[in-house]
């Protein structure tokens, strides 16, 4: 069997998406589950750039490692190559619903938060349902940006246990 493909997305594929990224392939990893994750943005403003250096930080404070995450842009084509795709908050769930060429590419769209068991029960139009963008703070501290690790965090566990349900993985 093939190794589970998921991407993440979210905008610019430079702050949401590349943590979501690392922090699920640490976690796929250490489960010993056979995936491969990747991320990518909405929009092409940002390709090619690094993932932003607050992002490097609070992924680095979280014990995770992202410098060395370049952003890409998500193209249609890439729902035949992926099993999952996992949106950030509900703008990036309509725009892939929008890409998506047929019903069985829009059935691989997930929200993020949907997978947090606190929120399972949260309507898909429910802002709580979003990870916030923290591109625009301006902290000392970027708790926009720790508070985003936390939400990823959070869904994480829920992501593998549906991983795990759908992968081979070692016992």
């Amino acid at each position: 069997m093939a190794a589970y493909r998921i991407c993440f997305v979210c905008t610019g594929n430079i702050c949401r998406s590349p943590s979501a990224e690392v922090i699920l392939r640490a976690r796929a990893e250490d489960a010993g589950l056979d995936v491969v994750v990747d991320s990518a943005g909405t929009d092409s403003y940002h390709v090619g750039d690094p993932a932003d250096e607050r992002a490097q930080w609070a992924i680095k404070q979280a014990g995770y490692d992202g410098s060395t995450h370049i952003a890409r842009q998500f193209d249609e084509n890439w729902f035949a190559e992926r099993d999952l795709v996992v949106a950030l908050d509900r703008s990036h769930f309509r725009l892939l619903h929008a890409m998506a060429p047929d019903e069985e590419s829009a059935d691989k769209i997930r929200l993020l938060r949907s997978f947090d068991p606190e929120l399972e029960h949260v309507a898909e139009d429910d802002r709580r349902i979003d990870v916030a963008d923290p591109y625009y703070d301006r902290s000392a501290e970027n708790s926009e940006f720790v508070e985003m690790i936390e939400q990823i965090e959070a869904a994480a566990d829920g992501i593998v246990d549906y991983l795990q349900e759908r992968t081979e993985h070692p016992a």
